[in-house]
């Protein structure tokens, strides 16, 4: 399985939260387990890591809103040879 990615709305201080347990796992090396709408993904993030960041506004002529975004993104190579070993884990 090559992607999983869930939303949802919720408050400042639940994402808060998340973001620090996601930085503890991080910190404490290893693995880090992502519960993603309900299905666990664990991956194993090694170093070297980017770190991507990105804030953004769309507005477009006429709308009465602007949708405003912050995006954070991790990315790590692991060894592969099979679509298999390619795969996340995934438990359900």
């Amino acid at each position: 399985m090559g992607e999983l990615e869930t939303e949802e709305q919720t408050t400042r201080a639940e994402i808060a939260t998340r973001l620090r347990e996601l930085a503890d796992q991080l910190d404490g090396g290893g693995e880090v387990t992502l519960d993603l709408g309900g299905t666990a993904v664990t991956l194993d993030p090694t170093d070297p890591v980017t770190f991507k960041l990105e804030g953004e506004s769309d507005w477009s002529q006429g709308d009465t809103e602007a949708k405003q975004s912050i995006e954070f993104e991790l990315v790590w190579r692991r060894e592969a040879t099979s679509p298999a070993e390619a795969s996340l884990d995934v438990q359900e």
